[in-house]
C-alpha cells in the first residue's frame, strides 16, 4: 500500500475536475445551507488552482467552511504537510480486520490508528483494493477535531479508478456541533 501510493503520487502529473461542495446545518439559530461549485486544476508536484464558479446560500458557511476547506487543501500540498499526512507506518498503526469480495473486486479491510493527533490524520477503517493496493473507501473520524466548535465528526470517502489512478468521487462528513445541532458536508468530485 505505501509503495504503491508513492508510485501513484509520482506518476500523477495533472488532473482537472469540478467539485460540488454542499453543507446542511440544523441547530441553534435554525437551519442554514450553502453550495459552492469549484473547478480544480492540479499540476505535479504541488500546484492546485481553485476557480469558484458559483457560491449560493449562507454566507457564513461559504466563508467559514468552504473557503477554509480550500485553504486547508492548499496547506496540505506543502511537503511537510504531505509527510505528516501520508498513509504510512510513520503516521499510522495498521491492523488487518478482514477481507471482502465485492462486485468491484476483492478488498483488504484495515483498521488505521494515527500515531499523533494531526488535523490531516484520521482513525477508522479503510478498504484497500487487493489488486492495486489503493484505498477505495474509508470510514473514519479525524484524529484531531477540525475546530473547537466541532464535537465529533464521522467521515466517509469513496474513490474511483480513473485511467489507472484512484481519485476521490464522493466525500460525506457528518459533524455534531458543540453548542447543539449537526452539520452535513458532502463533496461530489
Amino acid at each position: 500500500l505505501v509503495v504503491r501510493n508513492l508510485e501513484r503520487a509520482h506518476a500523477l502529473r495533472a488532473y482537472r475536475g469540478t467539485r460540488i461542495y454542499h453543507v446542511e446545518y440544523r441547530g441553534l439559530g435554525g437551519a442554514r445551507s450553502a453550495e459552492m461549485v469549484v473547478d480544480v486544476n492540479y499540476r505535479a508536484p504541488g500546484t492546485k488552482e481553485f476557480t469558484i464558479r458559483s457560491a449560493t446560500g449562507s454566507k457564513m458557511i461559504i466563508d467559514k467552511v468552504f473557503n477554509r476547506l480550500l485553504e486547508a487543501e492548499q496547506q496540505a500540498l506543502a511537503v511537510e504537510a504531505q509527510r505528516r499526512a501520508a498513509l504510512n507506518n510513520d503516521n499510522y498503526e495498521f491492523t488487518m480486520v478482514g477481507y471482502e469480495s465485492t462486485p468491484f473486486g476483492s478488498m483488504y479491510v484495515l483498521m488505521v490508528e494515527p500515531k499523533t493527533k494531526d488535523q490531516f490524520l484520521y482513525r477508522g477503517r479503510i478498504w484497500v483494493d487487493a489488486e492495486d493496493f489503493a484505498v477505495v473507501r474509508l470510514l473514519a473520524e479525524p484524529a484531531k477535531n477540525p475546530s473547537f466548535w466541532t464535537k465529533k465528526s464521522d467521515l466517509e470517502q469513496v474513490y474511483v479508478k480513473v485511467n489507472g489512478f484512484w481519485l476521490p468521487t464522493h466525500n460525506r462528513s457528518v459533524s455534531s456541533i458543540r453548542l447543539g445541532g449537526h452539520a452535513e458536508l458532502t463533496i461530489q468530485y
